[in-house]
This record gives structure tokens, sequence and C-alpha cells, in this order.
């Protein structure tokens, strides 16, 4: 009997038993009336690049099946989780882990290339492990913008990839190969070393500037316990120009991957782990920010959509709207400040999913941890004496759902009567059910919102 592990308007996953070797594998199921032409084709292609590697660190299609308006994709069964989600859970972790790391990846990598595959979305999110066992082996997984090129040649095959990974050639709009790949791994790298990306802005032309500069350092403290030939395979990999840039078999050649027993270093890297909680955390909100329009927009189209002749209204409307989710946002505020969990309870869905530190990164579902903060967390002899939110902006979603990010500045007295101040950068999604707003996720960075016994 197949367990569906998930499902949208495209596309359905499950677990179900293979036929002849009776191993238990994920099916990816899309109906075929759900998607155009053009769309099949790809399907088609990334079905055909797969068919063509068979590799430890790839998983491995197994099948390709088409019946009664549905098209099947049947892969391994992959149940260890992304490669960073398990590093962060790991009580030791050390620059020659990283190594390891990216040996498998680059592994997989160049048996792509070897196949003439580019794969074109190298990332955190594509990196797997075949198991929740110790040891297990890194996979690269999701061939769909992959592409089939010819030996080392190089032509513009399109837009391609995620943001942070993207390679200077590409946002050049120059013709590109193979070295697309070896760019990303860099970037990979380099975030397995330390926690955080090279290139980073919130701006995406600024990032995108950055990136076609080359523009990355290695700032001190953390870069300082990195030895130089960890640093000098990165400066290979994101070298500006592909045809300088190493290739998958030099890096596997490199001595910090081929002898990392001597030359990588076994220190533990504990900052890099809490680092890479939050670099995790940042991925999976703006995960829920793509999703969350697509739920939303798939509603309105279910009840329609009211749509003005008149845009001075509308632009009314907006404003009104804003202000109104400025102010339900300061209530809640208010409600936590005054360790009011009833009244907070009120204005968040009993299904809110947040990440905050002091739940160290991890993804809370639901309202216990919450009632345990209100309860035992919040000081009760220090209250805040004046919250203060920051640059308010708001993005309305639709008619029933909007996200605010602000920068929250909290002034309070300790309990030795010191004043205190802290500051936290905050997103929360707001969605209207019955005319009442209600907050259904919240992101937290930076110190604790609310002073701690």
């Amino acid at each position: 009997m197949p367990v569906k592990f998930w499902e949208t308007d495209m596309f359905q996953q499950f677990s179900a038993f293979g036929m002849s070797a009776g191993h238990c594998v994920p099916l990816l199921n899309m109906r075929k009336s759900l998607i155009l032409s053009c769309d099949h084709q790809k399907l088609e292609r990334e079905a055909r690049i797969c068919r063509l590697l068979k590799h430890p660190n790839i998983v491995r299609l197994h099948d390709s099946i088409s019946e009664e308006g549905f098209h099947y994709l049947v892969f391994d069964l992959v149940t260890g989780g992304e490669l960073f989600e398990d590093i962060v859970a790991r009580e030791y972790y050390s620059e020659a882990d990283a190594s390891h790391c990216i040996h498998q990846i680059l592994e997989s990598v160049n048996h792509i290339h070897q196949h003439d595959i580019v794969h074109r979305d190298l990332k955190p999110e594509n990196l797997l492990l075949a198991s929740k066992c110790k040891g297990a082996a890194v996979k690269l997984a999701d061939f769909g913008l992959a592409i089939e090129v010819q030996g080392e040649q190089q032509a513009w095959f399109g837009f391609a990839g995620t943001p942070g990974y993207l390679s200077p050639e590409v946002l050049r709009k120059d013709p590109y190969g193979k070295p697309v790949d070896i760019w990303a791994c860099g970037v990979i790298l380099y975030i397995l070393l330390v926690g955080y990306p090279p290139f980073w802005d919130e701006d995406q032309h600024k990032l995108y500037q950055q990136i076609k500069a080359g523009a990355y350092d290695f700032p001190s403290p953390e870069w300082d316990t990195v030895t130089p030939e960890a640093k000098n395979l990165i400066n290979q990999m994101l070298t500006i120009n592909p045809a300088k840039r190493i290739t998958a078999d030099q890096a596997l050649k490199h001595p910090w991957v081929c002898q990392r027993s001597t030359v990588a270093s076994m220190m533990h890297r504990q900052e890099t782990v809490e680092c890479l909680r939050k670099f995790n955390a940042r991925r999976k909100l703006k995960v829920i920010f793509v999703l969350f329009p697509i739920f939303l927009h798939k509603e309105i189209k279910l009840f329609g959509s009211t749509e003005s002749c008149n845009t001075t209204t509308e632009d009314e409307d907006l404003k009104v709207r804003k202000q109104e989710i400025i102010k339900i946002t300061e209530q809640l505020i208010e409600a936590i400040n005054n360790g009011d969990f009833e009244a907070y309870t009120k204005i968040c869905d009993p299904g809110l999913t947040s990440f905050e530190p002091e739940a160290l990164g991890n993804l809370v579902e639901g309202m216990d941890f919450h009632k345990f903060y209100f309860e035992n967390l919040l000081s009760k002899n220090s209250k805040p004496i004046h919250t203060t939110i920051l640059n308010p902006h708001v993005h309305v979603i639709g008619e029933d759902a909007a996200c605010i990010a602000y920068i929250r500045l909290t002034q309070y007295i300790d309990g030795q009567g010191r004043p205190r101040t802290t500051q936290s950068e905050e997103t929360r999604v707001w969605h209207r059910r019955d005319g009442k707003w209600l907050n259904v996720h919240y992101h937290c960075s930076g110190a604790p919102a609310a002073p701690l016994q």
C-alpha cells in the first residue's frame, strides 16, 4: 500500500515497493493534464538524463512510467534528509568532515560531467543523505534544470539556477558549461567551513554584483582556524574566469580532498555548526515565502478575485490593510511584553510555525513551546519597559494574507537594576480567516526577543 509523503496541484510523492527488487522507493507523480507540453518535455529530459547516471553519490532513477493520465518517476528511497540538517545535529564536526562531504559532492559532479551533463542547480537542498545511519553517503538529487552538452562546449543555455549559487558567466549571460557546477561547489564548500555563504545581500542586484566581481574574503576570526589548503581550493573553485576554474577531476586530486587525514584540520568547529543552524533556518523561511503565495493563489482561484477599476480606492485599501497588519503585530508584541499568553493565543493560529533563538534554530510547530516560554522563560521580575518596531515593511499577498518584516528594539531593566537593550530582526506571516487576522508563521534572528531569567 503506497504511503503519500506530500501533494501539490502538480506533484504527489509516495513510498511504495519496487516491483522486482522489493526495495522501498519514492514515486514522483505528475498529472499530465496539469502541465504544459514544454513542461512535459522538461520532465522527459530529466528522466533521460537520470537514466545515464549510475553512481553511489547520485539519487538513482529506476523507472519512468506513463499511465492513466499520470507520469511517474521511480527513484531510490533516500531517508537521511538534507546534508546540512544532519551536520547541525552532529556532536562533532571538523574541517576534515567538510572535506569528506565535498569529496562525495565532487565525485557526483565529476560523474555527471564525464557524461556531458551540467546540473545547473547545485545547492544544499539538493544534497541528501542515503539514510540516517552514521557515515551515510551524500546523494546529489533533482536534475530538473540539468542540461546535456557536447564535451567542453560553452553556449548560452538560458538563465537557470538559485541566486546565491549562480556563476559570474551566467549572470553576465555569457556562454557557459560545466564550470558553473564547480562555482556552486565553491559556494557550498565555503558554507561547509564557516556556516554562511561567500556572497550575501538581501538586494538581489547587489548580490549579483558581488558574484560578478568575485567579491568574497576570509574574515577573521572564523577563517583563522581554516587551513590554507582549504582556502586555496575555494579560490580555485571561485575563479571568475571559467576557463581557469578548477575542474571536478582536478579538485578530487587536490591535497585537501585526497589527503584529508594529514592536511585537513580535525578541530571541532562549533561556531560553524551554530552559523549553519541559522543559515538552515533562513533557507527554510525562504521556502515558506515561496510556497505561501502559491497556496494563497490557489484559494483566490477557487473563490474568485474582486478587482476594482478605481486605482485610488485600491491604493487606499492597501494602505489601510498595511496599517492593520502593523497594528495587529504591535498588539501581539504587547501581549508578549505583558506575559499574557491568553491574549497571545487569540492572535496566533493554533498551528503556528516559528524559527526563534530560544528554539535553537529548530522549526517549532503549535503552541506548546510558546506556552512553556511564557510560563518559564519570560522574566517575571524584569519586564520590558519599552518596545519599538523599527522600519516595518508590509507585503500584502491577496485579500487575506500578508507578511511583515521589522526590527524589534526592546529596552528593559534587568534583575540587577541595569538598563538593557536587545534587538532582533523579525518576520511574521498573517492570514485572515472569518475576518480575523492570525499569525501563521514567525521568524526571529538575533538575540532572544525578551529578557530571560
